[in-house]
């Protein structure tokens, strides 16, 4: 049984800008409350202790705190082992709206990065440990801010779509069209523009997919859910890259930039996503407005 200690209260300050990785990481112990994250409960075992410390090592802010203190390097959890192949990176970025990112392993032992922690080159260390890192996969403009200089110290090659291109115009590979495109061996690069126009969904292994900003498991649903009040191209357009990529893609694990993951039957989530591009559909355009968020 863990023994908190008076005085050693965990806390979220008010930098936090409400981004829901920590009430991913910890759903137990962090609950939004007027309008951003804060400790709902102190932890009661290790593993919820755990938890918490994987929170706060993934926020952006850097808002969470263990009493008066920042939590000690030496417990950071990350690079953190989500499924077999996949380890969620942490240590979002504020360059990036605190989105997740992820590492992706090969069967040949290689790596692939999915959009971009924070830089730091002690970080990057920490995920080269892992092994090879050959490619980063860039999901969509708002997640491409630290792309070139993982790149770089891996000696990787850099992705993204030509419809988001100045987000990244040294891309070492370019993404164009609306078409499936193979990138490696059982991954794939869905254009999926809508969030922005040259937002992409990559598929790995017809089991994970990496869904950027596109699309992402909501708690408050129970369901698959687009976040329509921050789509910053066009609603209009990601109904139709939905309805187009659903009948192509198959897989049991979601990985998105925002918002939750979530593992299903592969024809669970095949129905969903035919269902999100008839509801997607229905939805006017709107202004873009961050406080509509629903997670």
């Amino acid at each position: 049984m863990h023994q908190q200690l008076p005085g050693d209260l965990w806390r979220i300050d008010r930098r936090c800008t409400n981004c829901d990785a920590a009430r991913q990481l910890a759903p137990d112990l962090v609950a939004e409350v007027a309008g951003r994250s804060s400790v709902i409960r102190q932890p009661r075992t290790d593993a919820e202790e755990k938890a918490l410390h994987a929170a706060a090592f993934a926020c952006h802010t850097r808002s969470i705190r263990h009493g008066a203190r920042a939590p000690h390097p030496a417990l950071d959890p990350f690079p953190l082992r989500l499924a077999e192949h996949v380890y969620l990176c942490g240590h979002n970025a504020p360059r990036t709206a605190g989105a997740n990112s992820y590492l992706l392993r090969r069967p040949a032992g290689n790596l692939m990065m999915i959009d971009t922690p924070r830089w730091s080159s002690a970080l990057a260390a920490k995920y080269a440990a892992l092994g090879p890192i050959t490619d980063v996969l860039l999901t969509h403009r708002d997640h491409a801010a630290h792309g070139r200089e993982y790149a770089d110290r891996f000696g990787a090659r850099l992705w993204i779509h030509e419809g988001d291109l100045a987000a990244a115009p040294d891309a070492d590979r370019v993404l164009r069209g609306t078409r499936p495109i193979g990138i490696a061996d059982g991954v794939t690069a869905h254009p999926l523009p809508g969030h922005t126009e040259g937002s992409v969904l990559y598929l790995a292994d017809d089991t994970y997919c990496f869904s950027g900003d596109s699309f992402y498991w909501s708690r408050s649903d129970g369901d698959l859910a687009v976040a329509e009040s921050v789509t910053w191209f066009s609603i209009t357009e990601l109904a139709a890259s939905l309805a187009r990529t659903a009948p192509l893609v198959r897989f049991g694990f979601l990985l998105p930039g925002h918002g939750d993951r979530k593992q299903l039957p592969a024809d669970d989530f095949t129905h969903r996503m035919h269902a999100l591009a008839a509801r997607t559909e229905q939805l006017p355009p709107r202004p873009v407005d961050f406080t509509a968020l629903r997670w």
